[in-house]
């Protein structure tokens, strides 16, 4: 317990990597597999996560990343992305591998399946991109934890410019659209960031018990 909370305390948003340092292959495999384990509504998994560790690319980010050099000095740019068709043909190949996978009978699948069906045909597009996209925070923050644990040092974004991203990465010809954007890597030994407290309320401002 004590060990977890140390290496949350420890993790911050770094503010500068340490560009010439860059992440073993084993520890990439292990964000891979942490972000594929993630829990998903319904398991659908309508995200996926492409790793850009081409440091001319990461370079071209950044004037879609409001010039915040972390996208270009980090090892490893993680982009979080969302599925941008969540049809019929997709929740059925869910099933089909649910089947593969465990054997479940078609007798148990089937109501299911055709119960997700239509409910995902009567949601609108902006529905259905809304709840992927919470689909994709839930991953990002259990990459934030298998960073800590791993002292991997990450910076969560939100403010980027997703069209040139997906114009950039190519995404829109894989039917992805990029919703996060998480750099990896070590920090620098002259981010100050990396001293400084961690502002938080206190655990009797934010924590409600109801016995």
């Amino acid at each position: 317990m004590k060990d977890i909370i140390a290496h949350l305390e420890w993790r911050y948003a770094v503010k500068k990597f340490d560009a010439d340092r860059l992440l073993p292959k084993e520890e990439i495999e292990i964000l891979k597999q942490g972000f594929n384990l993630t829990a998903t509504s319904y398991g659908l998994q309508p995200i996926k996560l492409v790793v850009v560790s081409n440091k001319t690319l990461q370079e071209q980010l950044l004037p879609y990343s409001y010039h915040q050099h972390q996208v270009s000095q980090a090892s490893h740019l993680l982009v979080l992305c969302t599925e941008q068709k969540i049809d019929s043909a997709y929740i059925t190949s869910y099933f089909k591998r649910v089947k593969q996978v465990r054997g479940t009978s078609e007798e148990i699948l089937n109501p299911f399946r055709k119960e997700l069906v239509r409910d995902f045909s009567e949601r609108d597009s902006s529905e259905i991109e809304a709840w992927a996209k919470n689909q994709a925070y839930l991953a990002l923050g259990n990459l934030l934890t298998i960073c800590a644990l791993r002292k991997i040092d990450s910076c969560p974004m939100e403010g980027f410019v997703p069209s040139g991203y997906d114009e950039l990465l190519g995404l829109q010809a894989m039917g992805l659209r990029s919703v996060l954007v998480l750099p990896v890597g070590y920090r620098a030994e002259d981010d100050r960031f990396s001293g400084f407290k961690k502002v938080r309320r206190p655990m009797d401002k934010s924590i409600i018990h109801i016995d």
